[in-house]
């Protein structure tokens, strides 16, 4: 079964909001989960990782600048998409630590 729903959805209204706050972080610098929460309100860093989710291919939303608030990429579920993810931050000019993550002082948004 297919779920469809209305394009006006509370849903829809809300990951359009979350985009338009990731659309919001300037290149080479990433945000957290929880941060992009914060600045939509009303919804939980849990919900900004399913809207990213729910980006389809080819999507302009910089998806890639959305972190975890350990400074990391969050495990996918299917492909090579954290490696993907690490390769687009790499190639804006974000530098990882030997451990993987980033440094959210030199790197965070917003400060």
């Amino acid at each position: 079964m297919v779920n469809k729903r209305k394009a006006d959805s509370p849903v829809d209204s809300l990951y359009a909001r979350i985009y338009a706050a990731v659309r919001g972080i300037p290149r080479g610098r990433v945000s957290t989960y929880g941060r992009i929460a914060r600045l939509v309100g009303c919804c939980s860093p849990r919900q900004v990782g399913y809207a990213m989710a729910a980006l389809p291919p080819g999507s302009r939303v910089p998806w890639q600048r959305v972190i975890n608030h350990q400074g990391r990429i969050s495990g996918r579920r299917h492909g090579q998409g954290a490696e993907n993810q690490r390769l687009r931050l790499l190639q804006e000019g974000v530098r990882f630590k030997k451990a993987g993550q980033i440094d959210l002082t030199a790197y965070g948004w917003p400060e």
